[in-house]
């Protein structure tokens, strides 16, 4: 069983940058993707990025292409995602989740994924 725990939220300025990061527990080995979602006040949850177990395949929502970033720490076990440029609507709670092996689907699809973290809140105000 995976395990994941989110941390590194916070609030922030519009404009700003945060970096947050999931690390990944238990059988380490038994999952196809680590990815990053966001829920805000009555909205759904949304992909927004996502990085298969070997690093070799990243894949971004189309809102937040070219001002985040996901990337992986295999030493640590983490998945990072770096947000930079951030905007109001960026405000959400991030939770981030594995698409274990075996699973089928949109790779940013949220239906896909399983083992949840409990989720940081980011904020994004002046």
């Amino acid at each position: 069983q995976v395990h994941l725990a989110e941390s590194g939220g916070g609030t922030v300025q519009p404009g700003g940058s945060l970096r947050l990061s999931c690390q990944v527990s238990g059988a380490t080995s038994n999952y196809n993707y680590v990815g990053w979602f966001r829920q805000g006040p009555g909205k759904e949850r949304e992909g927004v990025a996502t990085i298969s177990s070997d690093g070799t395949l990243i894949y971004y929502g189309d809102s937040v292409k070219g001002r985040f970033s996901i990337s992986q720490d295999n030493t640590e076990n983490t998945v990072e995602l770096q947000m930079n440029s951030l905007k109001p609507e960026d405000s959400a709670m991030y939770y981030c989740a594995i698409q274990a092996k075996g699973i089928r689907g949109p790779v940013l699809g949220p239906a896909g994924y399983s083992s949840w973290g409990q989720g940081t809140q980011v904020t994004v105000s002046s």
